[in-house]
């Protein structure tokens, strides 16, 4: 049987690249991490954001909170924050980085999930690996990647490849697109107009 699924936003990073908080860019006329977390409330019925402790007052009282709490960084401080506040739960983890992600994407990966496996990822257009920020991390996976940060490497895709997932091909890839930089950001603009 499934355990229970619910949805996490990872807003944590600092965003250094695009000079500005990913989180915050409103491509669809309200904050990302807004907009992400409508559409995620249409697939599980509670969503969270994943942030940073210094980042709380940004959120506050507008969503429930995972701050991390382990003492990483990148997206598996995230991941395995809320691994640690929910360890029986299922987590569909989008990254705040994602303008073009829709709930057609979001339907079709809650939909082909395989609780079964340790995640279910969306294939990767660009790398044709598996995405770990546009997943569904059961709790085996996000155990495997607990391990894999005690061992001292901390990159989801990689603790994901160690072990056995779903992984999906996206019908609609390319809302898989990331805007990391002021011009992916302003291509997501032109793209979304």
């Amino acid at each position: 049987m499934a355990v229970a699924l619910k949805g996490l936003i990872l807003c944590g990073g600092y965003s250094t690249r695009m000079q500005q908080d990913k989180s915050r860019i409103a491509y669809h006329g309200m904050p990302q991490w807004l907009y992400l977390h409508s559409l995620l409330s249409k697939v599980v019925p509670e969503v969270y954001i994943s942030c940073r402790p210094d980042q709380q007052e940004i959120f506050a009282g507008a969503a429930p909170l995972i701050t991390d709490s382990v003492t990483i960084g990148g997206p598996a401080a995230g991941l395995l924050s809320a691994y640690a506040a929910f360890p029986d739960t299922a987590w569909l983890v989008l990254a705040c980085d994602l303008p073009l992600i829709s709930q057609q994407s979001l339907d079709h990966l809650a939909t082909m999930r395989d609780p079964q496996k340790a995640a279910t990822a969306f294939n990767s257009p660009v790398n044709h690996l598996p995405e770990p920020v546009i997943a569904i991390w059961e709790p085996r996976g996000l155990q495997v990647l607990q391990e894999s940060v005690a061992n001292g490497k901390q990159c989801p895709r990689k603790a994901l490849l160690q072990t056995d997932i779903q992984v999906l091909e996206n019908p609609y890839a390319v809302e898989q697109f990331n805007a990391n930089t002021p011009g992916e950001m302003e291509e997501a603009l032109k793209r979304i107009i």
